[in-house]
């Protein structure tokens, strides 16, 4: 990110961003990302220059707080409910899920 010198607005280079993250752009999406880029860095810009004093900085736009609940133990749901869900059973009782690890060395 370099300095425009015409305006005090940083520039984002999306072609070495994109090089960086290994990733292949079109020269049409190069060109949508850097407009959309210098959009939101000037939507930023246009926060900065809020008055906010006197107003408290939050994480969260909402205030809230745990609702705590008694850790009470109910009756669950039955096996047969339970595996009803699965997406393919194995023996009546174990859910098969796909792959996800596999054994080849080009991963």
């Amino acid at each position: 990110m370099t300095k425009n010198k015409t305006m005090e607005t940083p520039v984002i280079d999306v072609g070495y961003v994109a090089k960086l993250a290994k990733l292949e752009l079109d020269p049409l999406s190069m060109d949508k990302f850097q407009k959309d880029m210098e959009s939101i860095v000037e939507y930023v810009n246009l926060l900065g220059e809020l008055d906010l004093k006197g107003i408290e900085p939050t994480a969260h736009p909402f205030v809230s707080s745990n609702a705590w609940r008694e850790d009470v133990a109910k009756e669950s749901f039955s096996r047969d409910v339970m595996l009803s869900n699965a997406p393919d059973i194995l023996d009546d009782e174990l859910i098969r899920v796909p792959q996800v690890i596999s054994g080849e060395e080009d991963i």
